[in-house]
């Protein structure tokens, strides 16, 4: 069983919003919830329950909720949440009117503002205003290339105030890699920065958006945020382009006439890594957002009014759209653009000290990458204000789960979560009740039918690696994939495996503490001699050696079998030879098991990942195979592939 790292005291479970949940949930049903298991089981098993009193315990706001809850709700796709009700997820968001601050935002060290509650509301005002009065209408797409900062929220809640429909991507895009996104939806408006800093450089964009505006012929406006100083120059190079201020000037701030739309009224389209082919357009709807994001944030992260939260993203990742939706618990959001890592690794623990930062979100590279730089964050930093931690992206090793604990703070609840870009949310996530061990997520998401299934469809005990499902439907399921009119390839996607259950691709367990382990993607099992392994085992012990920076596992196609073959990055000045490689298959065969051994290690000096910070096992398992990798520009660094052709050593 996995070691006990934390568990709350009996005062901190009282005081979570969770507790106060179950009080609620008893005292309008007469029921006796008093664990989060149950409280699972009831979110669940008695969904219009659950989903009503979700509702009402977040404060929803909505012209009319209406008397249908859900409609089909044994079929998926197909399940309808609330279709009768009429609401605008801007308006949720701006709830709040007050001069309390609800954005910190900081630019690397170039820019540092505020927005208080009154300040965002007038902004909104005016962006709503400027969008109306060029006819933006329900269903009309806006799309930005725009850094993580106030503008661009500004321009999102404006534009969704209106029934919008909304898709960003981060300024550091290739040409291709934003046209393989925007031109499948093509975008009415068009919502652009002028550059951007990271690392401790400008960078200029304007010739990038120049080349893209050119090959977006449906757009009718183009808006250019100033963040470096050349909005000006670089929205009078365009056709059609006008800077955000002089959009919003003729416009007074005052009340917003919110669209009071359906449910499930499309509020965005997000995009898959796009690795294997053109990104899908994943559709989400406005309600679904809104609920999801408020069960996640309120019951599952336990976030406050009083609460400072961040979480390291850029507006490329759903993360993004889930940081946003913070808004309607009048937290205060932080918002950070730029490189965790400049000018060095305590830079965002500064940012978290300087604000007072209460909720810690970020990625399990990033935990790991600080792990590996040596530093304490715990010797430099009081972290006083933070109690949480939250981390997702990939699974979270469980020796970053220790250096957590040992070096960052002792008393935190770390709440590894999983989910995906395809749910907008998370199917396992944070339980701040319950205790957190080793190596583990600790829970199943409120509202969701998460399980682990084998391959003939029947649910895995404790202990035993399977497919990741969801066998009860949701209100987060995705509306549909934008140019899929059939829903041929929406089905494909998450139901062909399965009938009626969502298989997400993802290999898992669950445990006896009843948490779960992610292994990896399904698709990037490794598979030798029939025998199922996840690439996140071998990592997790790739890892641990200080000569090793990260590593990449394929399954090569070998003698009428798969070998599993490892690349790793190596430290400056490391060599991969002989003993370190002994080393690396040693520390593997300990502590994972003799059939997890590569039968070849590589050194590499570069690992290909996409622009979210994801390896990508399965374009370097094309490239080693010699098979074409369809679109390199979902990659942060496409150049890196060349490494992986050609290797003498995996034709021997």
């Amino acid at each position: 069983m996995s070691k006990l790292l934390w568990q709350p005291s009996e005062e901190r479970k009282a005081s979570t919003n969770i507790a106060k949940f179950m009080a609620f949930v008893n005292d309008r049903h007469g029921s006796n919830i008093t664990s989060y298991e149950a409280l699972h089981d009831f979110s669940v098993n008695q969904q219009e329950k659950f989903w009503v009193d979700a509702w009402d315990f977040s404060g929803v706001k909505a012209e009319t909720r209406g008397e249908r809850i859900i409609v089909d709700g044994d079929k998926m796709p197909g399940a309808r949440y609330f279709p009768d009700a009429r609401l605008n997820y801007a308006e949720n968001m701006l709830q709040r009117r007050d001069d309390n601050v609800s954005l910190i935002f900081r630019g690397e060290d170039k820019v540092r503002r505020e927005v208080t509650a009154n300040q965002l509301h007038d902004d909104v005002s005016r962006m709503h205003a400027a969008f109306a009065a060029l006819g933006l209408a329900p269903g009309d797409r806006v799309c930005a290339i725009t850094p993580n900062m106030p503008e661009t929220i500004v321009a999102f809640l404006g534009a969704v105030s209106l029934g919008g429909t909304w898709s960003s991507c981060s300024p550091d895009f290739g040409v291709e890699g934003v046209l393989d996104r925007f031109g499948q939806v093509e975008p009415r408006f068009l919502v652009v920065c002028d550059g951007y800093y990271y690392n401790g450089k400008t960078h200029d964009i304007g010739d990038k958006v120049r080349e893209i505006a050119a090959q977006l012929p449906t757009v009718e406006k183009v808006i250019v945020i100033n963040y470096i100083g050349q909005a000006a120059e670089l929205a009078g190079s365009l056709p059609k382009a006008v800077t955000m201020e002089e959009f919003m000037a003729p416009h007074e701030a005052g009340e917003i006439a919110y669209a009071q739309l359906p449910f499930d009224h499309p509020i965005y389209i997000l995009f898959s890594s796009g690795t294997t082919g053109v990104p899908k357009c994943i559709v989400h709807t406005q309600g679904a957002a809104l609920m999801k994001h408020c069960v996640e944030q309120r019951l599952q992260t336990d976030v406050r009014p009083d609460d400072k939260l961040f979480f390291f993203t850029t507006c490329g990742w759903m993360m993004w759209n889930w940081l946003v939706s913070a808004l309607a618990t009048e937290c205060t959001v932080l918002l950070y653009d730029g490189s965790p890592f400049y000018p060095n690794e305590k830079v965002i623990f500064d940012f978290a000290d300087d604000t007072g930062m209460t909720i810690f979100g970020t990625s399990a590279k990033f935990i790991d990458a600080v792990k590996k730089t040596g530093w304490e964050p715990k010797t430099t930093h009081s972290l006083e204000t933070v109690r949480m931690m939250c981390s997702t992206g990939s699974t979270l090793a469980p020796e970053s789960f220790d250096f957590v604990y040992d070096s960052i703070k002792s008393d935190i609840h770390l709440a590894s979560m999983s989910g995906g870009t395809d749910i907008c949310g998370c199917f396992v996530a944070g339980n701040p009740m319950g205790p957190v061990y080793r190596s583990e997520i600790q829970a199943n998401g409120l509202g969701m039918g998460t399980n682990v299934y084998d391959d003939d469809g029947n649910p895995c005990p404790a202990g035993v690696k399977g497919e990741l499902v969801c066998d009860k439907a949701f209100p987060s399921m995705p509306l549909m994939f934008w140019n899929d009119p059939d829903g041929a390839k929406y089905h494909a996607a998450y139901f062909d495996r399965f009938d009626n259950v969502w298989c997400h691709g993802d290999f898992a367990e669950w445990t006896e503490n009843g948490g779960m382990v992610i292994h990896g993607r399904s698709d990037a099992t490794l598979n030798p001699g029939g025998v199922r392994i996840g690439t996140s085992e071998i990592y997790a012990q790739v890892e641990k050696l200080s000569e090793v920076i990260e590593g990449l596992c394929i399954g090569q196609s070998w003698d009428d079998d798969t070998r599993i073959v490892l690349f790793v990055r190596l430290a400056d000045g490391v060599t991969l030879d002989e003993e370190l490689t002994k080393k690396i298959k040693s520390q593997i065969r300990t502590g994972a098991s003799p059939r997890h051994v590569p039968g070849v290690v590589v050194a590499v000096d570069d690992i290909p990942r996409t622009k979210s910070g994801k390896i990508t096992e399965l374009a370097v398992r094309d490239v080693v195979h010699g098979r074409e990798v369809k679109n390199k520009e979902a990659l942060a660094n496409p150049e890196a592939l060349d490494l992986f052709k050609n290797i003498h050593e995996l034709t021997a």
